[in-house]
This record gives C-alpha cells, sequence and structure tokens, in this order.
C-alpha cells in the first residue's frame, strides 16, 4: 500500500454528486494486515449526528495498524431515509472497489445505533432481489460490529424508540410499508454471509438491550456466526476511544479481522 505523508490524516473521497455523499479514508503508518474497517455513524439517521462523531474512532484504529473508511449518507432531511439512505450506504462501500489502494478481500463494517443497522445491512445484500436498494454488492462485507445497533426495525417501529425514528426512515409501520421492512430490516435478513458481533450495553437509554438480544438469537438460531458482547457504560460511551469499553471493540475487530 502506497505510503503518504501524515497518514493518520483522512483523504476526502466523494462517492456521489450529493454533498452528503463523502467518505473520509484514512491510511495507517503501519498496515496491520490487509483488511479495510468501514465506519457507520448513527443518530437515528437523521442530520444531528454526522460522520465526524466517528472521527476520533476512525484517527484510533488507523493508528492502530487498519485502512478506515468513514462514510457520510444522506439523513432525514437531507434528502435521505428509505430508499436513499440504504443505497448511500451501499454505494459507499462499493467505492473502495475504485480505490487503488484499498484492500478489500476483507471488509469489516463497524456501525454505531442507525449505523450499527446500516452495517449489518450492508452485510446481507448479496441476498437481496435483483433491482432492491443496494442489491448485487460489488464489495463484500466479512464482518460486522454492531455498537448498540437497532437491528429489529419492526421492533423499533412498533416501540416507537427515538421517538418514532424508525418509522420516519421508513416512511411508515411494517403494516403499512411490509416490502420496505422485507428490505431493510437487518433481523429478517438472517441468516448473512457475514460474521457479526453485537456490543451493547444493558444500561442502554436510546436504543434498547433487547435490539441486540434478539437479533443474535435469530442467527445463531438460523447457522449464522453471531455474538453478543455485554459491556457496561451508555449509549454514547461505546464509541469512546477513552472508556473502558474501548478494548472490547478493538478485540473484537481484531478477531474478525484475523490479527488477533
Amino acid at each position: 500500500m502506497a505510503k503518504m505523508e501524515n497518514e493518520t490524516s483522512p483523504l476526502r473521497h466523494f462517492y456521489g454528486s450529493d454533498p452528503s455523499q463523502f467518505g473520509d479514508l484514512y491510511f495507517p503508518a503501519e498496515q496491520h494486515g490487509t483488511g479495510t474497517v468501514v465506519l457507520i455513524h448513527g443518530g437515528w439517521w437523521g442530520p444531528k449526528y454526522g460522520a465526524d462523531n466517528l472521527d476520533a474512532a476512525a484517527a484510533d484504529l488507523a493508528e492502530r495498524g487498519w485502512v478506515v473508511w468513514n462514510i457520510e449518507y444522506r439523513r432525514l432531511g437531507l434528502g435521505g431515509g428509505y430508499p436513499a439512505t440504504l443505497e448511500d450506504a451501499a454505494a459507499a462501500i462499493d467505492y473502495l472497489a475504485t480505490l487503488e489502494d484499498v484492500h478489500t478481500e476483507r471488509v469489516v463494517a463497524v456501525g454505531h445505533s442507525a449505523g450499527g443497522h446500516l452495517a449489518a445491512w450492508v452485510a446481507g445484500r448479496s441476498k437481496l432481489a435483483t433491482g432492491a436498494p443496494g442489491a448485487e454488492p460489488a464489495v463484500d462485507i466479512a464482518g460486522v460490529i454492531s455498537l448498540a445497533g437497532v437491528l429489529d426495525l419492526g421492533a423499533g417501529a412498533r416501540e416507537k424508540i427515538g421517538d418514532g425514528a424508525v418509522i420516519d426512515f421508513m416512511g411508515g409501520s411494517p403494516s403499512e410499508f411490509p416490502e420496505r421492512y422485507s428490505v431493510a430490516d437487518p433481523l429478517l435478513q438472517v441468516p448473512i454471509p457475514a460474521v457479526v458481533r453485537c456490543v451493547h450495553a444493558r444500561a442502554d437509554d436510546r436504543v434498547p438491550f433487547a435490539e441486540s438480544v434478539v437479533y443474535v438469537e435469530a442467527a445463531t438460531a438460523a447457522g449464522q456466526d453471531a455474538q453478543l458482547l455485554e459491556v457496561d457504560g451508555s449509549h454514547f460511551s461505546i464509541t469512546d476511544i477513552s472508556s473502558p469499553t474501548w478494548p472490547t471493540v478493538v478485540k473484537a475487530l481484531e478477531g474478525l479481522m484475523g490479527t488477533a
């Protein structure tokens, strides 16, 4: 891989024409294996939080030796929602195949909250029917680390988590748009051809702990390699690189990258 000056400073690439369709690419000074980490931020698929919310995590993982692709996408109020946000997550990952100095043999998606939903969803794209948002991926996802992810959209809609964020994102309820949920809900995709690790705090007051529990139970019952890694802390501490939780995330990533 080509070396560059100030190697942990990101290079911004636009994978589409919209101002939100970009990613920041971090190169390590010394590469730790041949994998690439995709970071996907959360924020209820809305405009309050952006990719910069994971800048510290991106820099930390690059310093540990991984190539990191921290992506932005169209969010609610900024052209996002179903299906645009899904299309962006897929396009951002497929864009990696166009970059000469990026290895795509082993890509692990790490997503927080709503980003956890997108990380698990992109890993199951190969199962989608032709014509569905994000179908026929150019880059496969080998592993997923869901950090307090929204992995059961149906339950999230029924329970109105995030003040109804799932319904806002999907444009309606599961009973109104069952076909949309069949495409977008990670729980309905299992089993997927990726290893999944769900890191979640039982005390999370934003995304219920049950979202990860139900997903892992369903995935393992279907023969998928999925594990729940319960941690202390809160919804936001899970992405804080200074928190006691972060080493759990790093260890899980090492395991998925085969560098543990």
